[in-house]
């Protein structure tokens, strides 16, 4: 089954993240697209300005009947009504990775970018670098970038740069010639249910790749060997030490917190790096496309060019303005390790104290993570807890916000459960010290508050 066997292609969800992009890719290569999501938003919005065809509300009637190839994402249930109707029509019905694996097909270079945190930077990272060696690649990735206006770009036939997500296994639809592997963690064990079932999966999507292809994968992996066993491509380690194929030296961080350091190549200096990011974390994520980009060949002097020109995508350590003296920023952190690398990164830089608004992503991943949550949260100097972000979960009184704040109290760490935006607001309005760095953190719509403060300057 390829593209070109179909013309009319219809979205079930495409105001999400990903399956937007791809429909402006396939768009703008000339297909006749089209769909559906349950609320309008400004993604939404830029679709239609755009000549895509979006209903909001999903009902089996938006089907016309003239569709031959019907699309829908993992977050969709089932007993959707127009998912129903799909798979009742005469049409095709595939999901969003298996598009995906089809679109990478057209391409000759397809490049993931994988794991279980990071992949919106170093996806950002690569494709900054492509741009700056003009190589003109098309993109999909998981957030806004500003240097090419949104979260997918459209290129010529040879480099399709993709971000790569593991959940509900979909990445083992994916084609790629390359791939980046940054890091194998607990996660999305709604699905996985163990660890073990991670790296089983992760090992499934090493050996896509084809032996005429590379993968570059961080060597402190833990269990590295079991996600290399059986792959025939060839292997490139990144890592801290000169163990790794690629590692870094004489790293530095100015008053901001943004990295500086050597590049080096099994025992040879090859470049000095600067980062407008940041954290020890984006040292390795730009380390990673570094390594990806070199085995393409494209110049060192590019490279330097486009890792040096990336000041981060939205949502990711996303300075926002000013409330009463008080810095905001924003982050998508809703992973334990991703809390702790933004924490990190807080305080690289100067400022009084650090509080962060966190709002947990989902029940099962807050219940299975709970005491890692709440080890790492500790930290701060003040955490402020808003309820639950839901998203595709039912709550099913099982664990709850309230309890992280009495877990993390426990640890020694300073928490207070707030529940709604409106309490957070009036407490941070109340007791929040001028110099403070404040972080709204997760990847629910936590953003918005940290957006009505500074609207209130």
């Amino acid at each position: 089954m390829k593209l070109s066997d179909f013309n009319n292609i219809y979205f079930i969800g495409i105001g999400g993240i990903s399956m937007s992009g791809l429909a402006e890719i396939l768009h703008f290569r000339g297909y006749n697209t089209a769909g559906s999501d349950s609320t309008a938003s400004a993604v939404t919005k830029r679709l239609e300005d755009i000549g895509i065809n979006v209903n909001i509300g999903q009902k089996a009637e938006n089907l016309k009947g003239n569709e031959e190839l019907i699309v829908y994402t993992a977050a969709v249930p089932e007993d959707n009504p127009e998912l129903m109707a799909a798979r009742k029509s005469n049409a095709k019905v595939i999901d969003r990775a298996e598009l995906v694996g089809m679109l990478m097909l057209e391409y000759r270079y397809p490049i993931s970018i994988a794991g279980t945190h990071g992949k919106t930077t170093t996806s950002s990272f690569v494709t900054e670098i492509f741009v700056a060696a003009d190589k003109d690649p098309t993109v999909s990735i998981g957030g806004m970038l500003p240097s090419i206006d949104g979260n997918y770009k459209v290129g010529d036939h040879e480099y399709f740069i993709l971000e790569t997500c593991e959940y509900k296994d979909s990445f083992l639809k994916f084609n790629p010639h390359s791939a980046i592997i940054l890091n194998v963690d607990k996660d999305h064990l709604d699905y996985f249910k163990n660890l073990d079932n991670i790296y089983i999966s992760f090992n499934k999507f090493a050996k896509r790749v084809p032996k005429d292809g590379f993968i570059v994968i961080n060597k402190d992996i833990e269990r590295l060997d079991q996600v290399l066993e059986g792959t025939e491509c060839r292997i490139i380690t990144y890592g801290k030490d000169d163990s790794a194929d690629w590692y870094p030296s004489d790293i530095s961080y100015d008053s901001m917190g943004h990295g500086a350091y050597t590049v080096n190549h099994k025992g040879e200096e090859i470049a000095k790096v600067h980062l407008l990011i940041p954290g020890e974390h984006n040292v390795y994520n730009s380390l990673a496309a570094f390594a990806l980009a070199y085995n393409y060949g494209i110049p060192v002097d590019a490279i330097i060019e486009g890792i040096g020109k990336y000041k981060g995508t939205d949502r990711r350590f996303q300075y926002k303005g000013k409330y009463k003296e008080i810095t905001i920023i924003d982050d998508y952190a809703h992973h334990p390790t991703e809390i702790a690398a933004t924490i990190n990164s807080a305080r690289a830089g100067d400022m009084k104290e650090l509080w962060i608004v966190f709002q947990p992503h989902t029940y099962t991943r807050t219940y299975a993570l709970m005491n890692d949550f709440a080890e790492i949260l500790s930290k701060a100097d003040k955490v402020l807890l808003l309820d639950i972000y839901a998203s595709r979960e039912k709550d099913t009184g099982l664990v709850s916000s309230r309890e992280l704040a009495q877990k993390i109290k426990e640890l020694g760490g300073n928490a207070e459960y707030c529940g709604s935006f409106d309490n957070a607001e009036n407490y941070i309005a109340e007791n929040c010290n001028p110099q403070t760095m404040l972080i709204t953190m997760g990847a629910g719509d936590v953003y918005k508050l940290g957006e009505k403060l500074v609207s209130k300057q």
